[in-house]
Formats: C-alpha cells, sequence, structure tokens
C-alpha cells in the first residue's frame, strides 16, 4: 500500500508528471488503508484522511466511474473474465481458454493506463484526455522530495554486502555516489515493484538510510557525473592523508632541549626490521661463498665488498722491450728453421 502511495504522488520520472500530495484522502471502510501504518504515513504527509460511511459510493464518484471503465473497456476483454454478462447476451468462453501470467497482465493494464491518460477522451472532459485536463488545472500541487519517501517501497528479504561494483540485486549491479569508501558493510534492498531503475539502501545493522542506488548500466550522465565527483574528492583526501603521515613531526617542548621527533622508531623494532629485511636480500639468497665469482683483473678495482671474496687476479701482462736495431711496432720474420730474421 505504501509502494503504490509513492508511486502516485512522485511527480519525477517515470511515475510522473501526474502525481503531488492531496489534501484529502476519502477511504471506503479499506481495512488496509486504514491501517495505523498507512495512517500514520499519510499523517506525517499532512494529509487528511477521511473514512466514508458505508454504502455511500457517490461520495467518490469519479473512482467509481473509473473501475466501471476498467471493468467493461479492459478486464472483460482478458481471458478468463469471470464476471460474464447475462445469458444471450454474450457467448459462452471456451473451457480451454489460456490464461494470462502476472507478468502479461500487468504489461497490458500499463498499456491500457497510458492509452486512458494520453489518448481517450472521456465525454465529461470536452474533448481532453486525463493528461491534458492535469495540466490544465491551475490548482498549486504539493510535491515531496523522493528521498523523503524510501521507506515507502517493498524490503526484500536478506542483507547483501556493499562492493566496489555497487550492490547486487536480482542479479544486476546497482551504484550510488554515497558508496565511495563504504565497501564491505551490510545492507538491506527497498525498491518499487514494476519499477527497477532505482533501489533504495539502508544499513543492515542500524536501520540508517543510506541513500538511493541506480541502475548501473542506465545511469544517466548527471549521476554518472556525481559518482566521478565522488570518487575525485575521496582521491584528494588519501592523498591529503598519505602527506599528513610522512611530514615529520617533533614534540612540543617549553624549554631549550634536543627535539624530539614524534613516532620514533625504538632501537628493538629497528633491529628486528632490519634482521627480517636481511633475510630477503638476493645477494645473500645467492650464497657467493658456495660458488665464489671469478678473479677480476689486476688493472680492475674491485668493490671493497668483494675484496675478501675473490682471490687475487694474475699481474697484468707486461710489454717487452724492442730488440736492438728494430724499429717499435715491427714485427719478426721467421724463416722455414723457425728462426727469426
Amino acid at each position: 500500500m505504501l509502494a503504490a502511495l509513492r508511486s502516485a504522488v512522485l511527480r519525477e520520472e517515470p511515475y510522473g508528471p501526474i502525481g503531488g500530495l492531496p489534501e484529502k484522502v476519502r477511504v471506503d471502510r479499506g481495512k488496509d488503508f486504514l491501517s495505523r501504518t498507512v495512517t500514520a504515513a499519510f499523517g506525517l504527509l499532512d494529509v487528511t484522511v477521511e473514512d466514508l460511511p458505508a454504502y455511500t459510493p457517490h461520495l467518490k464518484g469519479t473512482v467509481e466511474g473509473l473501475n466501471r471503465a476498467v471493468e467493461s473497456m479492459f478486464l472483460a476483454a482478458l481471458p478468463g473474465y469471470a464476471r460474464q454478462p447475462r445469458p444471450g447476451k454474450r457467448a459462452s468462453r471456451p473451457k480451454d481458454e489460456v490464461l494470462l501470467g502476472f507478468e502479461d497482465f500487468t504489461a497490458r493494464l500499463l498499456d491500457w493506463t497510458l492509452w486512458w491518460n494520453t489518448e481517450h477522451c472521456p465525454a465529461p472532459l470536452r474533448g481532453k484526455t486525463p493528461l491534458e485536463a492535469w495540466q490544465d488545472d491551475p490548482t498549486p500541487l504539493r510535491d515531496v522530495p523522493a528521498a523523503d519517501l524510501w521507506t515507502f517501497t517493498l524490503e526484500d528479504a536478506g542483507t547483501r554486502t556493499l562492493t566496489t561494483r555497487g550492490i547486487r540485486f536480482r542479479r544486476r549491479d546497482y551504484a550510488g555516489p554515497w558508496m565511495t569508501g563504504q565497501a564491505g558493510i551490510q545492507v538491506r534492498v527497498r525498491f518499487m515493484p514494476h519499477h527497477d531503475h532505482r533501489i533504495e539502501v539502508y544499513h543492515a545493522a542500524t536501520g540508517r538510510y543510506l541513500g538511493p542506488a541506480d541502475l548501473a548500466d542506465q545511469a544517466t550522465d548527471e549521476q554518472i557525473s556525481a559518482v566521478r565527483r565522488a570518487r575525485a574528492a575521496r582521491s584528494r583526501r588519501l592523498k591529503k592523508d598519505l602527506e599528513a603521515s610522512q611530514r615529520e613531526r617533533y614534540a612540543a617542548v617549553n624549554q631549550p632541549e634536543a627535539p624530539r621527533r614524534l613516532g620514533a622508531l625504538p632501537t628493538v623494532q629497528a633491529e628486528a626490521e632490519l634482521a627480517q629485511a636481511a633475510g630477503t636480500d638476493l645477494s645473500d639468497l645467492a650464497m657467493p661463498d658456495l660458488i665464489p665469482p671469478a678473479a677480476p683483473p689486476a688493472d680492475w678495482r674491485t668493490p671493497p665488498s668483494l675484496v675478501t671474496r675473490t682471490a687475487p687476479g694474475r699481474p697484468a701482462p707486461v710489454p717487452s722491450a724492442p730488440a736492438p736495431g728494430r724499429r717499435p711496432g715491427s714485427t719478426a720474420q721467421t724463416t722455414e728453421d723457425g728462426d727469426a730474421s
């Protein structure tokens, strides 16, 4: 009942344009309309509820006329219609007639409602459709934000976990700008029947309302921009927190003394971390003592860390002096006997 009230009051898409808060609601002694929950909801919206006396259909003639039109123009043409006219007026229906499912019936009813409001011109409206008559009515309207009617929805059973992709509901992903930084919490979902473009989300443990979530693959440009702004703001906030954590701070003093850095590292903790880091050094894990590196040439400069691990290299060859009577750079020629000439 509250979901139907929400659908009737909201004028935004896809509920509108007809809607708005009424000043008075007349109830024909229906127990579902007179329940504590519904009357409390009307009271919060400042709507007067009037319980009509029995057998007074003339006090709500517009509704009665619409009900007769629905029955005679829509329901009577459906398969399985039980309220047949008097015998002789219409042929009986076959017994093997295939009845409509709930989804098919709902789709046909919505199509008929659209036709009634936008194409059909009832005689009392003098050539106007109900939508045109509504738009020409100068009566001021009272609107209520959709966020204030989040409880006027159906509650889905069970809890769900909010992830980085949003909320998974009926094999679809729903996301909202308020979800940034909320991954991991348990939530519950409220929804509107036949309107799967948006769901209402609240905290599973506290019942606190968190906000709406729109279908991820049907989000509008404004919704996508809002999500991006929220993510950018969170990124800037995390960056500032990181910069603040890296900034050095010192304890306040009231007399001259050596500066004391806040968050100083104790000696025991430093030694423990260094010992743990030493076990991950690749140079130590390579076991150089098992296969020592080859000795470098003597004219190379050996790093101090490798001097004790390498054997001394062979001395570099010294070029010999040229023989007497030979020009520097000339090569000796040998004879067939191997003597140099």
